[in-house]
């Protein structure tokens, strides 16, 4: 028994492990931004029933979480928003639902800013400050692969909330039935690897390009303790 578990990988259950609070931070501000536009739009929906709150757990769905942590692509339990409240519906909502996967790219921005501010410091002595720009950099990292999952457009992610916005009403509110089913389809699809692999190589794309960022920061630090 002893020599099956030291030879299980058990980098798969650490990285999920480290992964666990940057998935809660992403999946929090995610959602709120969602309950904060929609309240702004005039739906109080998120709001009345305690969703618009940084507690981490108000968010929670246990499947979501699992998925992001250990294959950086999963989702959290939706803001409730009532299309009704809106004073032009379809347009107020594909708005709501777009500020989900924008609030993560400003994450990502921020984030990677202060990735920069932190780069002249890791090689001081002591490990604090390495391991605070590790935790970070995943946090930018799967911010970027929350907004990215979230923009295909299958239901119920945000993506199809968008895309339908174009859409003729009658097509909108057919496709809308089909909502429940795009989770299983999308569950599918990530396990099996059939979109977990292109959707990884689309967010290394992204976030390779977005490292200019964490030079800035790098470039101001250094300016200011010279």
């Amino acid at each position: 028994m002893g020599n099956i578990l030291r030879n299980l990988d058990w980098s798969v259950l650490t990285d999920a492990l480290f992964n666990a609070v940057p998935v809660l931070i992403c999946i929090t501000l995610h959602e709120c931004a969602h309950g904060y536009v929609a309240l702004k739009l005039g739906d109080t929906t998120a709001r009345d029933m305690g969703r618009l709150s940084l507690n981490p757990f108000k968010h929670f769905d246990f499947m979501g979480f699992v998925m992001m942590a250990f294959l950086g692509f999963g989702w959290a339990k939706p803001v409730p928003i009532d299309m009704r409240r809106f004073r032009h519906p379809k347009r107020d909502m594909a708005v709501s639902a777009a500020a989900g996967p924008l609030c993560n790219v400003l994450i990502t921005v921020v984030l990677l800013f202060l990735c920069g501010l932190l780069t002249p410091f890791l090689y001081r002595p002591g490990k604090a400050v390495f391991y605070l720009y590790l935790t970070v950099q995943q946090t930018a990292y799967l911010s970027l692969a929350f907004a990215v999952f979230n923009i295909i457009p299958i239901p119920p992610l945000d993506g199809s909330k968008v895309l339908y916005s174009v859409i003729p009403e009658n097509a909108y509110w057919k496709l809308m039935r089909y909502e429940r089913y795009g989770m299983i389809l999308l569950l599918v699809l990530v396990v099996t690897g059939v979109l977990s692999g292109p959707l990884n190589s689309a967010v290394s794309f992204l976030f390779t390009r977005l490292l200019f960022i964490a030079q800035w920061g790098s470039d101001l630090i250094n300016l200011i303790i010279r």
